[in-house]
């Protein structure tokens, strides 16, 4: 229980550290058509505050909590390498099944080359997150836990 529940806040900050990277990419007007709580918001009927509450949700319980129960299974040599490994696969999910069904198209190709990559690259800074912090609250050893 105790590695769910270092799964579950360790999928809270790196939600928290993916948010504010996307907001600050919208701020900065890189792709603000990309926007993750919108698109989840039209996907459930709903405004994009609940958008945002579907966006923690699953980062926080599916990607948190399946990080934790994953984590023996995840190959990497390190928590954080596990987790970039794990944030790929997110990201690839993301863009296999989630993209298509907000109508951006099959790796999200209908907003163009652009958002495959940058949420690629988000989705990495989300797993190297996922991993630290996991290894933090579950206490396990630097390189070696596994």
């Amino acid at each position: 229980m105790k590695n769910l529940t270092a799964g579950f806040v360790a999928g809270f900050v790196a939600t928290a550290v993916l948010s504010v990277l996307m907001v600050a990419k919208t701020m900065m007007g890189v792709m603000p058509e990309l926007d993750v709580a919108k698109m989840l918001g039209m996907m459930m009927g709903t405004g994009e505050a609940m958008g945002w509450v579907g966006h923690f949700m699953i980062g926080t319980i599916a990607w948190g909590g399946g990080f934790a129960l994953l984590y023996g299974l995840i190959p990497g040599g390190s928590a954080t390498g596990k987790g970039i490994v794990f944030g790929i696969v997110a990201w690839l999910m993301m863009m296999i099944a989630v993209m298509p069904m907000a109508g951006a198209g099959l790796f999200g190709m209908a907003m163009g080359i652009m958002a495959p990559m940058m949420t690629l690259v988000l989705h990495i800074i989300f797993g190297a997150v996922l991993g630290y912090v996991f290894q933090r609250q579950a206490g396990l050893a630097g390189a070696a836990a596994h």
